[in-house]
C-alpha cells in the first residue's frame, strides 16, 4: 500500500472527528475505504473499534443522570423481557424452518435479542459453537447493523417519532451497541441518552443468557466442561460514570466535555466499522442465515414499534 492511500485513510479518520461528519456518513466513508482497499494492513479495525467504542460508551455515561436511567429502564422493562423471549424462541423455530443449524440459529437469535456481536461472542463459547457458525452469525448481524444505522433515523423521522420513543425503539430493535448509539446520535441528543441507557440495560442480559445457554448445552450434549463468560467491561464503566455525574454535579462542565468527546469517538468507531466491511464478508453470511437474521430483525422491529406506539398513546 502506498503512502498516498494510507494518508487518505487517516485523513478520513480525522474527518470523522470533525462536526461535519455524522455517524451514517462515517460508516459509508469507512466502507468506501475498504472497497478501494485503502485501509492499511497494519490497522486492526475490529480491535480498535472495540477499544474506542468501549471508551466512548463510558464517556457517554457522564451525560446521563442516575434517576433518569432508572426511570427509562423501568418504563421499558416489560418490552425488553418480552422482546428477548420472543426473539430467542422465534430464532429456534424459524431456524428449523429455514434449515439453519441450531447453534447458528441460537447465535443469530442471541445477537438479535440482546447485543449483536457481544452476545454472539459471549454465547458462542458457552455452547461450544464452531468458528464457522460464529462467523456466519456475526456476518449476518453485522450486515443488518450497517443497514439499521442508515435507515432507522429516516424511518423515525418519516413516522414522526419523538426523541425518547425513537431512542427506545433503536435500543430494542438494533443489534450492536455501536449502531444503536450511532442511529440515535443521528436523531438527537435526547434520543442518544435514552438509547444508550436502555441498550446497556439490555446488554446486561448477556450474563443470564450465556449462563442458561451453557447449562442447556451441557444438559443435552453431556459436556460438563465449565465455560468462561465474557461480559463487556464498559457496562460497569457506564454505570460508574452515571453515578459520578449524579452525585458530584459540581463538575458539570467536565461531564459535558466527556459526553461530547464520547460522541466524536463514537463517530470514529463507526468509521472503523465501515472500514472492516468487505464484499467477501457480506457473501460469507450466506442466504439462509441472513434470511433468518432479516426475518428476526423485522419481527422485533415491528413488535417493539407497535408496543412503544401503544405505550406512548
Amino acid at each position: 500500500m502506498s503512502h498516498f492511500t494510507s494518508a487518505i485513510f487517516w485523513l478520513g479518520a480525522l474527518a470523522a472527528l470533525t462536526p461535519w461528519v455524522s455517524a451514517p456518513i462515517a460508516l459509508v466513508l469507512g466502507f468506501l475505504m475498504a472497497s478501494f482497499k485503502w485501509v492499511p494492513a497494519a490497522v486492526n479495525t475490529n480491535a480498535w473499534t472495540k477499544k474506542l467504542l468501549a471508551v466512548a460508551i463510558v464517556a457517554l455515561g457522564f451525560g446521563v443522570q442516575l434517576d433518569v436511567a432508572w426511570q427509562v429502564t423501568g418504563n421499558y422493562l416489560g418490552l425488553m423481557v418480552v422482546s428477548i423471549a420472543v426473539t430467542l424462541i422465534a430464532a429456534l423455530l424459524l431456524g428449523k424452518a429455514f434449515k439453519v443449524d441450531t447453534p447458528t440459529s441460537h447465535l443469530i437469535g442471541s445477537g438479535t435479542a440482546i447485543c449483536g456481536g457481544s452476545a454472539i461472542a459471549a454465547v458462542g463459547p458457552a455452547i461450544r459453537a464452531r468458528s464457522d457458525q460464529m462467523a456466519l452469525a456475526l456476518a449476518s448481524v453485522f450486515t443488518l447493523n450497517a443497514i439499521a444505522l442508515l435507515v432507522f433515523p429516516v424511518i423515525g423521522r418519516a413516522l414522526g417519532l419523538s426523541d425518547e420513543l425513537f431512542g427506545a425503539w433503536a435500543a430494542i430493535a438494533i443489534h450492536d451497541t455501536s449502531s444503536v448509539v450511532g442511529a440515535a446520535q443521528a436523531y438527537s441528543d435526547e434520543a442518544l441518552q435514552t438509547a444508550t441507557t436502555l441498550k446497556l440495560a439490555r446488554a446486561l442480559w448477556i450474563i443470564p443468557l450465556a449462563l442458561l445457554s451453557a447449562l442447556v448445552y451441557q444438559r443435552f450434549s453431556g459436556d460438563s466442561t465449565k465455560t468462561k463468560l465474557t461480559v463487556p467491561w464498559f457496562i460497569g464503566g457506564y454505570i460508574v460514570a452515571m453515578i459520578i455525574a449524579t452525585f458530584l454535579p459540581q463538575f458539570g462542565e467536565l461531564y459535558n466535555a466527556a459526553f461530547s468527546a464520547g460522541k466524536k469517538l463514537l463517530v470514529l468507531s463507526l468509521y472503523l466499522v465501515g472500514a472492516s466491511i468487505t464484499v467477501s464478508r457480506l457473501r460469507a453470511a450466506g442466504p439462509r442465515p441472513l434470511l433468518l437474521a432479516v426475518v428476526l430483525w423485522v419481527l422485533i422491529a415491528l413488535l417493539s414499534l407497535g408496543w412503544l406506539t401503544i405505550l406512548a398513546n
